[in-house]
């Protein structure tokens, strides 16, 4: 099986305490301009689909979406 991809989504403004917990996996920072990072591995495009939907619905404003460089973190 192929190795995951680490991802980096750079989303507007704060995450609630329920979608926190719901990624599970990945790191959460908050950044000083009022957006927050979220990275993890995403193993396939299925993945990351997903995690771009689960935003939408939520009315999540996405930024960015960058793969991290192995040893890059």
């Amino acid at each position: 099986m192929k190795d995951a991809q680490v991802v980096r989504i750079l989303v507007r403004g704060r995450l609630g305490p329920a979608l926190v917990a719901a990624l599970d996996g990945f790191a959460l920072r908050e950044t000083d301009d009022g957006c927050t990072s979220v990275e993890g591995p995403i193993p396939d495009q299925a993945r990351l689909l997903g995690l771009l939907d689960l935003f939408e619905e939520l009315g999540i404003d996405v930024v960015s979406v960058n793969p991290v460089p192995q040893g890059g973190r």
